[in-house]
């Protein structure tokens, strides 16, 4: 049956995908960019290789975009600080690989070759890894496959599987079955991502609770962004800092009017708002949204601060050190789909949020373990808002508990490299 699936997987399924994204690259400018860019893949990346020491072993880390190769950062930093090996680095998408090629833990970085059995052996056998960590969800079956026969482990690196996942369903759950046999071994998030993945009939001498990454990541990052100085020392002296960010239009249509209506009663409050996409336009829809209802500058011009109380950041690549002057924070997106709640959570301010969330674990997780609040309107917003504001030790609890989430769940690092240290050593 495994071959009959496989035929059907190359030469039914492979070409179709093929077609539709030759079809739709016409339209789309990214799938364009993907494409054109693996045209040189090949020699691109014998380059690469003979620019580096061969007689070093390969480690192999493949993430699909830009947010599972965060994923990925504190494990490769790691190796890369701890054991004389080259890294590789392959991304299926092009701004993931756009936006790292300068990452300084990686030997080389390069595209993914599309899953044609041809294709990933040739890349197989011009890399020659000693080990392929796919992160998180990122599987192609040829690929997986041949490893195999080349007897190459491959791991799954923070693995999920939620309950009512596409790949349980008829015909590509047997599929799966049969991919997931060749892998060494799968490191699942959770106890109930490992639950999951038993229903491909997985050996559970295969399967590992780890955690994730991401807690690792965000708390290494979060002692770097500590050192940046972004505000004088003193700038928020007697003053209540609310951080507003990853700020769409639906977060800010709520959460600007409750912070206006909190400043009439506590004109000590500042608002730092960080919208997530700080052009021009939406700068100024803020802008007229606060004229003649409260002072405000934008970040750019701080230097001509005069005790405004909404600062407006034009800029980007700052939000985390943002979240570290904050005593409440909001976490933008949520009207719609989240942003990253574990960014504001590791300095232990309260974290809130709308009420779109099943898309975060964490954000599900911080409300309900008291570290977070959902809040749906401009009523709720301005209630939760002033109490939080007015109460010290309630929002200092409620902070405590957000972040010590995140510490709790450090460590998925160590975990990982434990489990593959043996095919690097």
């Amino acid at each position: 049956m495994s071959r009959v699936l496989f035929f059907i997987y190359n030469f039914i399924f492979l070409p179709l995908l093929y077609l539709i994204i030759l079809v739709v690259s016409k339209f789309d400018g990214k799938i364009k960019t993907g494409l054109n860019g693996r045209k040189n893949l090949f020699t691109n990346l014998v380059d690469g290789l003979e620019k580096i020491d061969r007689t070093k072993k390969l480690v192999w880390f493949h993430s699909s975009s830009l947010g599972e190769f965060e994923q990925a950062k504190p494990i490769i930093q790691r190796i890369k600080e701890d054991y004389d090996v080259n890294i590789l680095v392959t991304f299926f998408s092009p701004s993931g690989l756009k936006n790292s090629l300068k990452y300084p833990y990686a030997d080389i970085i390069s595209y993914l070759p599309f899953d044609r059995k041809k294709n990933v052996v040739k890349f197989i056998e011009a890399a020659n890894p000693a080990i392929l960590v796919l992160m998180r969800y990122d599987i192609w079956p040829n690929l997986v496959k041949s490893l195999y026969e080349k007897n190459i482990p491959c791991f799954i690196a923070a693995a999920t599987m939620r309950s009512n996942s596409n790949r349980k369903l008829p015909v590509i759950k047997q599929f799966h079955t049969y991919v997931y046999k060749y892998f060494t071994k799968i490191l699942t998030v959770s106890e109930t991502d490992l639950i999951n993945f038993r229903d491909f009939a997985i050996d559970d001498s295969k399967l590992k609770v780890v955690g994730d990454t991401r807690f690792d990541r965000v708390y290494m990052k979060s002692l770097q962004a500590r050192q940046k100085k972004l505000f004088a020392d003193g700038f928020f002296d007697n003053k209540k800092v609310f951080v507003f960010g990853s700020s769409w239009e639906p977060d800010e249509d709520v959460i600007i009017p409750a912070f206006l209506k909190l400043l009439k009663f506590d004109p000590s409050v500042i608002m730092i708002i960080a919208p997530h996409e700080p052009t021009i336009l939406h700068l100024e829809k803020i802008e007229n949204t606060l004229t003649g209802k409260a002072k405000f500058i934008r970040f750019s011009f701080l230097n001509n601060y005069t005790d405004q109380n909404i600062i407006i950041i034009d800029s980007i690549g700052i939000l985390l050190t943002l979240y570290y002057y904050a005593d409440v924070t909001y976490v933008g997106g949520s009207f719609k789909k989240i942003h990253n709640v574990l960014e504001p959570a590791v300095y232990g301010p309260p974290v809130l949020f709308g009420p779109k969330i099943e898309s975060s674990q964490e954000a599900v997780h911080l409300s309900k373990g008291n570290g977070g609040i959902i809040v749906r309107n401009k009523k709720e917003a301005y209630r939760v808002l002033r109490n939080l504001m007015m109460n010290d030790s309630r929002r200092k609890e409620i902070g405590e508990r957000a972040k010590n989430y995140v510490l709790q769940n450090t460590g998925a690092t160590e975990r990982i490299i434990r489990e593959i240290s043996k095919h690097i050593n």
